[in-house]
């Protein structure tokens, strides 16, 4: 990763569609074929692609639009390719790489206390340096969250996909360059007043994405992180339409939260009873994974692929 005397350098010769490349070092292990299974099977169409190994997806910041492109390369790095960043925005950009990806992740302390349970131990084998991806950010993550509510992934992601067709910005003609990106994910903004359920949802499940994104527009730091986990799943629920469900696995993705486990997800249940016998209960196992359950939730998630 460059320093930010050289992002300082960059200034006047980043233009608008400038193809710029960084490396981000990480502490190994970092099991790549997992993080890009995670990230193809939610992969939003016009925004991102997952293909020969490279996860690529258009942005929206403050200061324009724009592709990014992460791949693994040698030494424990990722290559970052950045189009369309101005130099201002290149740091947090970066940054913004990092969390998506998990790279600060204290993977030795996780997995040693992890491993002390005997079905962690077994997982931990099969997928070292397993990764809890997290979202690009706030709003779209609440959104993605919000649409995966009792349907699956699959069907989650086509009215993601819906969503973005009908309420995202195309990309500036400086970016678009790329096959398969199209378009940045919508702004609050765009979808607040909008009746969404004539994308084939539920009109209730639409009146909570639309609940979700006053809230934001309100408050930006609604989804900020917290110490406290259950009073942040608390305040989450109060809005309508927020569950336990989806505020525990707000918390895992978008706060970062590494206790995070949502324990009604169906998933989880099937993965469980899956290597453990019919008779397994989450909630009872879950005991011994704390403070990791999120860890041990992407493990078990992970299994079922």
């Amino acid at each position: 990763m460059k320093p930010a005397p050289t992002f300082a350098g960059h200034r006047r010769t980043v233009r608008p569609g400038s193809v710029i490349s960084f490396w981000l070092p990480y502490q190994p292990p970092l099991h790549w074929p997992s993080l890009l299974g995670f990230l193809a099977a939610r992969a939003i169409t016009g925004v991102e692609t997952v293909a020969a190994g490279v996860y690529t997806r258009s942005f929206d910041l403050a200061q324009g639009q724009g592709i990014v492109q992460v791949s693994q390369a040698r030494g424990s790095r990722l290559k970052v390719t950045v189009v369309g960043a101005s130099a201002r925005a290149l740091p947090g950009l970066l940054a913004r790489v990092r969390r998506v990806f998990d790279l600060d992740a204290e993977l030795h302390k996780i997995q040693a206390q992890l491993s002390r349970d005997p079905l962690m131990a077994q997982l931990i084998n099969l997928r070292p340096g397993l990764r809890v991806p997290r979202g690009w950010d706030a709003f779209e993550q609440a959104m993605r969250t919000v649409l995966g509510q009792q349907i699956s992934v699959a069907g989650a992601i086509t009215l993601a996909g819906r969503l973005v067709a009908g309420y995202g910005q195309r990309l500036p003609a400086h970016v678009q360059q790329w096959p398969g990106l199209t378009h940045v994910f919508p702004r609050a903004e765009a979808i607040v007043d909008v009746d969404l359920s004539g994308l084939g949802m539920p009109r209730s499940r639409a009146l909570t994405l639309s609940t979700l994104a006053r809230a934001l527009l309100e408050d930006p730091q609604l989804l900020r992180p917290e110490r406290n986990l259950e009073a942040w799943v608390q305040r989450l629920c109060r809005l309508r339409g927020i569950g336990p469900w989806s505020a525990h696995y707000l918390a895992l993705r978008q706060m970062g939260a590494a206790d995070a486990l949502p324990l009604g997800d169906v998933a989880l249940i099937k993965a469980l009873r899956l290597l453990e016998g019919a008779d397994a209960q989450l909630a009872q196992r879950a005991q011994a994974w704390s403070p990791w359950r999120a860890y041990a939730a992407q493990h078990l998630w992970a299994s079922l692929s």
